[in-house]
C-alpha cells in the first residue's frame, strides 16, 4: 500500500494523464452521456489509436532499416493446441522508449516453424504484420501442427533473427494422454529481486507453464531496480512512478520483459497466462478501483492496462480486449488427461467487503448470493464445462486463496476479504457445481499469497473430518516479497487454525506437477534468496493426491 503523500501524487499524476485524455474525446460525446461508463469505454477508441483488426493504419518500414536488434523483449509462445500454438514477439530496438525506437510505420516480420533447433525441417513459415498500433507486437496463431510435439520457431525483421524458441502443441482432444508435467508461477515484482526461479524453471522439463498473475506490478521502480540494487546500470526515471497509461504500461512491460531470466524461461516452454490486481491496480474488484475513483476514470486505465496486457502476452486474437473488457477466462485440453479452466477473478467480482480489511466473517453480507468472486457468465461457464468434462482431472488455474484460510486462533478469526473467504456464497456455488458434475479430481492452482501452500479442500472448512472435494495447490512467488522465509512469523499460527492446511513455505519458487492416470505429484521448488543472483534450487516437499481419493499425502 502506498503512503498517503505518494497516493495523492499518484493521483495528481493519473488525474492530469487522464483529464487530458477525456477532454481529447469529450467533443464526441454529449455532455450527459460522455460522464458514463459506456462513455469511458467508447472514449478509449479516441485515445488510444487502435485500428480496426488487420488494418494497415500506416506506411511500412523496410525492415533492413532497423539499426539495432528489435528482439530486445524475447519471444514466447502460449495456449498450445492440438493443432495450434500462438507465437509472441514484440520489435523494440530502444525498449525503454515510448515507441520502441521504432518510427509509426507497420514492420514486415518473418516467422518459421521447425521440428528440429537447426531448422532443417520447417514445418510452417509465413509473414506477419507489426503494427505500430499494437507498440510493434506479434501475435502469430500457427496451425496445421501435428498434436503432442515438440517445436521450434524463430522471427527475422530485416538481417535481425530472433533466438529461438522451443515449444509443444497439446495431444489431441480425444487422446488418452499418459502423463503431463506443468510449473505454476506468479507474482513476480520486479524490485524486489532477481528472476533466479525462471533461470531455474527455464532448465526444468516442464510441457507448459501457468503464469496466475501479478506478471507486473504497477508501481514505481527506482534507477536502481529496487532491491535488485544494482550498480552496474541505472534505469531511467521514467519508471519511477506508478504506471496508469498506455505509454506507462506499454514501458513497464520493456522492463520487465528486458530482463534475461524472464526471457529464457519464456524461450524454454509455452506459458498460458492469466492475470491478478497489480497489472492494473492492487486490489482493484470490477470497475471499482483501490481509491474509488470515478469509474470513468478507471476503466480508462483499466482500458489501457488490459491492452498492454495483450500486448506484451503469447495470448490468442479471442482475447484481444475491446475497449476496458477482456476474455481472459478460457479452456484448454490436454487429452482426455486433464482440463484446464483457466479463470479471471478480478474483471467481474463485487467489491470486496468491510473496505478489503482483513476482517471476522460474520454477518449476512458475507453469504449474500448475489455477490460473486467470477461474475455469472464466467460461473455457468465454469459449472457447465465441468458437466461437459471427459477429463480424469479438472485443474482450475486462478489467482487468489480459493480454501478457507484462517488468520489467528481467536474463536471468531480473520480472513482476507480479497480471497474466496470474502466471497464465500460464490466458492459454495462453485463446490456445488464440481460435485453436481461428478469432479472427482479437482485441482486448484492459486497465485497471490506470496508463499507456498497445499491444502485439501473441504466440504465443510469448519469440520476437519468432512468430505475433501479436491486439492488446492499455491504457487509462491518469483520474487515479490523477496527473500522470504521457510517458516514465516505466522507458520505455526496458520497451520494451527487450518487443519486442511498441509504445507506452509514462505520461500521464492515455483510448483511443478506431473499428473498420470493414477496419481498427481506436485515439488514446491524453492530458492534460498532473490535479491542476489544466482541461489541453487532445491525441491521443499512432495506431495501426491490419487486419482479417485481426494487429499494429500507426503511422497
Amino acid at each position: 500500500m502506498a503512503s498517503s503523500g505518494r497516493r495523492r501524487s499518484l493521483l495528481h499524476h493519473t488525474s492530469s494523464r487522464h483529464d487530458l485524455e477525456l477532454r481529447a474525446a469529450a467533443p464526441h460525446f454529449g455532455r450527459r452521456r460522455f460522464f458514463t461508463i459506456t462513455a469511458a469505454a467508447a472514449a478509449l477508441a479516441f485515445t488510444t489509436n487502435l485500428p480496426a483488426r488487420g488494418a494497415a493504419g500506416s506506411s511500412e518500414l523496410d525492415a533492413a532499416r532497423i539499426p539495432s536488434d528489435p528482439f530486445t523483449l524475447g519471444i514466447a509462445s502460449g495456449d498450445p493446441l492440438p493443432h495450434s500454438v500462438l507465437l509472441w514477439t514484440r520489435l523494440a530496438p530502444a525498449p525503454y522508449q515510448a515507441d520502441g525506437g521504432l518510427p509509426g510505420q507497420y514492420v514486415a516480420v518473418q516467422w518459421e516453424v521447425a521440428t528440429d533447433e537447426r531448422f532443417a525441417l520447417t514445418v510452417r513459415t509465413g509473414v506477419a504484420i507489426a503494427y505500430p498500433e499494437y507498440n510493434h507486437s506479434l501475435h502469430v496463431e500457427v496451425d496445421g501442427l501435428d498434436p503432442d510435439r515438440v517445436y521450434y520457431y524463430r522471427f527475422k525483421a530485416g538481417t535481425w533473427i530472433s533466438e529461438t524458441g522451443r515449444t509443444r502443441t497439446a495431444p489431441a482432444t480425444t487422446a488418452a494422454a499418459a502423463t503431463l508435467t506443468y510449473a505454476a508461477v506468479a507474482c513476480q515484482a520486479y524490485f524486489d529481486g532477481y528472476y533466479t526461479v525462471h533461470r531455474h524453471l527455464a532448465q526444468d522439463d516442464v510441457d507448459v507453464v501457468f503464469h496466475l498473475g501479478d506478471y507486473l506490478y504497477e508501481y514505481a521502480v527506482n534507477s536502481v531496480g529496487g532491491h535488485r540494487n544494482y550498480t552496474d546500470r541505472k534505469l531511467p526515471d521514467l519508471f519511477n512512478h506508478e504506471a496508469t497509461t498506455l505509454e506507462d504500461y506499454r514501458l513497464r512491460y520493456a522492463l520487465y520483459k528486458s530482463d534475461p531470466d524472464l526471457r529464457a524461461v519464456h524461450a524454454a516452454h509455452p506459458f498460458v497466462i492469466t492475470w491478478d490486481d497489480h497489472e492494473t491496480e492492487n486490489n482493484y474488484a470490477g470497475v471499482i478501483s483501490e481509491n474509488n475513483d470515478p469509474p470513468e476514470t478507471f476503466l480508462l486505465r483499466r482500458a489501457a492496462a488490459y491492452r498492454a496486457h495483450w500486448e506484451n502476452h503469447p495470448l490468442r486474437n479471442a482475447q484481444l480486449p475491446s475497449g476496458p473488457d477482456m476474455r481472459l477466462y478460457r479452456r484448454l485440453h490436454w487429452g482426455t488427461l486433464a482440463q484446464f479452466d483457466v479463470l479471471d477473478t478480478r474483471q467481474y467480482r463485487s467489491d470486496q467487503l468491510y473496505n478489503d480489511t482483513k476482517h471476522v466473517v460474520v454477518g449476512p453480507e458475507v453469504d449474500d448470493p448475489s455477490r460473486t468472486m467470477t461474475g455469472a457468465a464466467q460461473e455457468s461457464w465454469l459449472i457447465d464445462g465441468w458437466h461437459a468434462s471427459e477429463a480424469l482431472w479438472n485443474v482450475m488455474p486462478q489467482q487468489v486463496c480459493f480454501s478457507q484460510r484462517k488468520l489467528d486462533l481467536n474463536a471468531e478469526a480473520k480472513m482476507s476479504m480479497d480471497a474466496w473467504d470474502g466471497y464465500r456464497a460464490s466458492r459454495r456455488r462453485i463446490l456445488d457445481g464440481a460435485k453436481s458434475a461428478g469432479v472427482e479430481n479437482l485441482v486448484v492452482m492459486t497465485g497471490d499469497v506470496h508463499v507456498g501452500y497445499a491444502f485439501d479442500i473441504k466440504d465443510d472448512f469448519d469440520d476437519p473430518a468432512s468430505t475433501t472435494l479436491g486439492t488446492e495447490i499455491v504457487a509462491t512467488s518469483v520474487a515479490s516479497g523477496r527473500d522470504g522465509a521457510e517458516r514465516p512469523p505466522t507458520w505455526d499460527t496458520y497451520l494451527k487454525a487450518n487443519p486442511h492446511l498441509k504445507f506452509y513455505d514462505g520461500r521464492r519458487g515455483y510448483v511443478r506437477v506431473t499428473l498420470d492416470r493414477q496419481k498427481a505429484r506436485a515439488d514446491f521448488r524453492t530458492v534460498s534468496a532473490v535479491t542476489t543472483p544466482g541461489a541453487p534450487i532445491t525441491t521443499a516437499a512432495s506431495f501426491v493426491t490419487e486419482a479417485g481419493n481426494p487429499g494429500l499425502k507426503p511422497a
